[in-house]
């Protein structure tokens, strides 16, 4: 099977644990770039944190940002956006007050922005991990911008409590909660996952879904993995994530998505 598009999850899966890019995983990347093959970032990031990933690979083109929710293109003249699935800051005030009342760090994202209420090192020592920069607001409930996600950052046994409560009393209503990663819940569309944002992509680059390699590690990377033709998991997923894969490569401290590369396409 000849392969033309490879969605490559971020952080967990592109990245080591150390956040980095390693010298293999590059130098792979731009071999089968330079062969013709489309490298699309697939990632829960904004699209200012994920840029300097991108540019590190030595690339320019498409991502796939916000788990799906905000789809943007970048060269040399800046950064465009392609799509995105937004919706009503009051569509989720019930689970603003849940957050207020029980102290649980949330920020809301637009395309290009992300406002928090307040901050604490420990979660500025997360925002700088991530290469992320938030504005500082009063009450983001007095924006008046449609958003695109609306995140809560905790502890993983915090977080397992919301989405026990969050679920049981319905407060997402029609959008739609996912555990991004163990220390993150994100709230969207419902129209919005990597899947859709990759089958999209692909229909303006007349790629079909056998033609593309999905790689990733988490829920969140689960619709993408089923779309593509071949969906990877790196060896550090959950167990239900690898038994969803077609595939199970090396983890992410491992130069997991080198060696699926090196596999699949020469």
């Amino acid at each position: 099977m000849n392969y033309r598009l490879i969605a490559l999850d971020v952080d967990g899966t592109l990245l080591n644990d150390d956040h980095e890019l390693t010298d293999p995983t590059i130098e792979t990347i731009q071999e089968v770039h330079d062969q013709g093959c489309h490298i699309v970032l697939c990632t829960g990031r904004a699209p200012a944190s994920t840029l300097p990933i991108l540019e590190q690979l030595g690339l320019e083109g498409t991502m796939i940002t916000h788990n799906g929710a905000v789809t943007v293109h970048a060269d040399e003249r800046g950064q465009s956006l392609v799509n995105e699935f937004a919706f009503d800051m009051k569509d989720i005030e019930p689970m603003l007050a849940y957050a207020r009342r029980e102290g649980i760090h949330f920020d809301v994202c637009t395309a290009f922005n992300m406002y928090i209420e307040r901050i604490s090192e420990y979660e500025k020592q997360m925002y700088k991990k991530f290469l992320i920069s938030p504005k500082l607001v009063t009450s983001v409930s007095e924006l008046g911008v449609r958003i695109v996600k609306f995140t809560l950052f905790a502890q993983s046994e915090v977080l397992d409590r919301v989405q026990q409560d969050w679920e049981e009393q319905k407060l997402y209503g029609d959008l739609r909660m996912i555990r991004s990663g163990e220390l993150f819940i994100d709230v969207m569309s419902p129209e919005a996952n990597k899947g859709n944002a990759l089958k999209a992509l692909a229909a303006t680059l007349e790629i079909e879904p056998q033609e593309i390699v999905a790689i990733g590690n988490y829920y969140n990377d689960l619709e993408m993995m089923a779309f593509a033709g071949l969906g990877i998991a790196v060896e550090n997923s959950p167990n239900d994530v690898k038994e969803a894969a077609d595939a199970v490569t090396l983890s992410n401290n491992d130069n997991g998505v080198h060696e699926a590369i090196r596999k699949y396409f020469f």
